[in-house]
C-alpha cells in the first residue's frame, strides 16, 4: 500500500489558482486582502483535499498565537545553539513556546518549505537565523502578514526587520587589530559571498585600504572545519603573517592544517577568529577572536518579532588569547 503524503497550502494554492500567500491568510482567518468568494474556494478545495491545519485546535479560536517558529539554517558552523539558548529564555519571559524548523545548508526547497510550514500554523512570529532568502520566501512572508526578523543576518534594508552583530564594522575591527601588531600581509579566508559574507568582505578592504595595504586574494569557503583544512596551502602560497577566519570552525580546521603541515602559530602564522564560541578556549593555542554575543543576538530577536524595544546591531568585543603573534 502507497504512503499517501498529506496536502499542504502549497497544494490548495495550485489547485485554486492562487498564491500560497492568500491560502495562508484564508486559512488562518485574517481578512481584507481577498475576497469573499476566494475565500470560499479555498476553503472548498481545502475541504476536498482532507486539509488538516498543522495546530492544535486550540490554536484556531485564540486571537493571539503563543507560539514562535524558529527557522534554522544549518550552516556548519557552531553558533545556533547560543542563538537558541537566547530566543528560548526571552520567549519563556513573554510567554511563547519555541518550535525549531530545519531548512537545511543553502537548500532553497528545504528553506522555501520550513517557511510553508510555519505558516501553516497559528503563530505569533518567525524568526529565521542565519537564512538567506530568496525572492520568493521573501514575497511569501511579506504577504503573510506575520511578524518575522531574520536573526544573525541583516539584508541591509530599513523595512526588515534583523538582529545581527555589524559585521562590516566586525571585520574592520578585525583586520585593524592585526595592523595595529604590526602585521601588514593579512588575508581573509573561508568566506562566501552571501549577505554577511559580502558585509565582512567589505569591512576588511576598507580597513586594508585605510592603512594602505594590498589586499590579497580572499579565499572562499563555506565556514566550515574542512574549508579551514583545505585552505591553509593557499594561505601559504599567499605569503601572509596572519589571516581571518570567517568563522571559529574554519580557524580551527587552519590550525589543525598548520600543525600537521608543521606550521608554527603564531609564531609563522597569526590567526585571527570571527565568532568566539567554546571551539576558541579548547584550541591549542587558544584562538584571539571577534566575539559575537550570539545569546543576546537570540533575545534581542525576540523582542523584535514580537514588537518589544530592541537593538538592530548587537556589540562584538575583541577576546585576546593565544593565536596572535606581534610583528616588529
Amino acid at each position: 500500500m502507497g504512503i499517501v503524503m498529506k496536502p499542504t497550502i502549497k497544494d490548495i494554492a495550485a489547485e485554486s489558482g492562487v498564491s500560497i500567500a492568500t491560502v495562508s491568510r484564508v486559512l488562518a482567518n485574517k481578512t481584507g486582502s481577498y475576497s469573499e468568494k476566494t475565500a470560499a474556494k479555498i476553503l472548498k478545495i481545502a475541504k476536498e483535499l482532507g486539509y488538516r491545519k498543522n495546530s492544535a485546535a486550540v490554536d484556531l479560536v485564540k486571537k493571539r498565537s503563543n507560539v514562535i517558529a524558529l527557522i534554522i539554517n544549518a550552516t556548519p558552523t557552531n553558533f545556533s545553539t547560543q542563538i537558541i539558548d537566547g530566543i528560548q529564555q526571552r520567549a519563556g519571559e513573554l510567554g511563547q513556546g519555541v518550535i525549531i524548523l530545519y531548512a537545511g545548508d543553502r537548500d532553497n526547497t528545504l528553506q522555501h518549505q520550513a517557511i510553508i510550514t510555519a505558516l501553516e500554523r497559528s503563530v505569533s512570529g518567525i524568526l529565521l537565523a542565519a537564512i538567506e532568502p530568496d525572492a520568493e520566501d521573501l514575497t511569501l512572508l511579506k504577504a503573510s502578514r506575520i511578524p518575522f526578523c531574520f536573526v544573525s543576518l541583516y539584508l541591509g534594508t530599513a523595512d526588515i526587520l534583523a538582529v545581527s552583530s555589524d559585521n562590516r564594522d566586525l571585520a574592520y575591527q578585525a583586520t585593524q587589530y592585526l595592523i595595529d601588531r604590526g602585521h601588514s600581509r593579512i588575508s581573509l579566508v573561508g568566506i562566501d559571498n552571501y549577505h554577511t559574507g559580502s558585509q565582512r568582505q567589505a569591512g576588511y578592504r576598507d580597513a586594508m585600504a585605510a592603512n594602505r595595504l594590498a589586499t590579497p586574494a580572499i579565499l572562499p569557503g563555506d565556514y566550515s572545519f574542512a574549508a579551514g583544512e583545505r585552505l591553509l596551502q593557499q594561505v601559504q602560497a599567499q605569503h601572509v603573517t596572519a589571516v581571518i577566519a570567517a568563522s571559529d570552525m574554519v580557524a580551527a580546521g587552519l590550525l589543525t592544517a598548520a600543525h600537521q603541515r608543521g606550521v608554527r602559530v603564531p609564531e609563522d602564522l597569526s590567526i585571527m577568529s570571527i565568532d568566539g564560541t567554546i571551539i576558541c578556549q579548547i584550541t591549542t593555542p587558544a584562538l584571539t577572536s571577534m566575539t559575537q554575543d550570539f545569546y543576546r543576538i537570540g533575545s534581542q530577536s525576540v523582542n523584535k518579532v514580537m514588537g518589544q524595544p530592541a537593538e538592530d546591531f548587537v556589540p562584538v568585543e575583541i577576546t585576546e588569547r593565544a593565536s596572535v603573534a606581534r610583528v616588529h
